[in-house]
């Protein structure tokens, strides 16, 4: 899954891709390059961030989703609000990727039911607004598990297909670097439960902390690294800004398995 931000300000590419048609050739040139999914979104989820309009959110994601799905690319949509998946599953793509696990939107689920569409429930401590703050972990392996599992369950037993979901569980997002080592050293107890599982660890600010790169797009070797264990250890879909460097390591991970 390669990430197609159309914002101003997330973390790592912020404003490279805000015209639609740069964000569509660069969607293009990321597909021809090896990425299987599209995620494009339309609001920044960087700790500290303020929350977009959802008609901005809208304004922003819509030409960019409808140029992609034209040319047959699998488009998924980064939002966690309804109205903007809606528009978006209109025009093409085909996944609602909500960092809020359908919660923050009580009319997501329904849509996501009623259109048929796949999701992404990923776990999220707080928000942005408060930078991801909250109560402490007692075991975050288990906490991220029990919390993503019960939601899966929920939303099956609402009328989403078992098929259609996958799990994230929310690297970076309220975790401390410690516990983003041991959610992705610990993929598998996860995976175990049968559902897909999807990390994102691309570029994040943790790595910067374990290896001193405080520049956000130096950290495309580690982010390579850390895919392919994540990959090794159990993930289905690993969420990248570089699909050059992780097509590259998980081509030579095969071989080696």
């Amino acid at each position: 899954m390669a990430i197609v931000n159309v914002t101003p300000d997330s973390f790592s590419d912020g404003g490279e891709r805000f015209d639609p048609a740069r964000a569509i050739d660069d969607g293009l040139r990321l597909v021809a390059e090896g990425a299987d999914i599209l995620d494009v979104g339309g609001e920044s989820t960087r700790p500290g961030s303020a929350p977009v309009p959802p008609e901005e959110e809208r304004r922003r994601i819509l030409p960019v989703v409808e140029g992609l799905t034209r040319c047959g690319a699998v488009v998924s949509l980064d939002t966690r609000r309804a109205c903007v998946a809606e528009a978006g599953l209109a025009a093409g793509a085909r996944i609602v990727n909500d960092v809020s696990a359908l919660r923050d939107d009580e009319a997501m689920l329904p849509l996501v039911v009623r259109a048929g569409a796949a999701v992404v429930l990923m776990h999220r401590r707080g928000n942005s607004r408060d930078r991801y703050a909250g109560p402490s972990y007692a075991d975050v392996v288990e906490d991220v598990r029990r919390f993503l599992l019960d939601r899966a369950r929920e939303c099956e037993a609402e009328g989403v297909e078992r098929q259609g979901i996958a799990i994230d569980p929310g690297i970076g997002f309220g975790k401390a670097v410690e516990e983003n080592v041991a959610l992705i050293a610990n993929i598998g107890r996860l995976a175990d439960a049968g559902y897909p599982v999807l990390v994102g660890s691309s570029r994040k600010g943790f790595i910067g902390k374990l290896t001193g790169i405080e520049k956000a797009g130096d950290r495309d070797p580690a982010s390579a690294w850390l895919a392919v264990e994540a990959v090794r250890r159990g993930a289905s879909i690993v969420r990248v800004h570089s699909v050059v460097a992780t097509r590259q390591a998980l081509a030579v991970f095969g071989a080696m398995r």
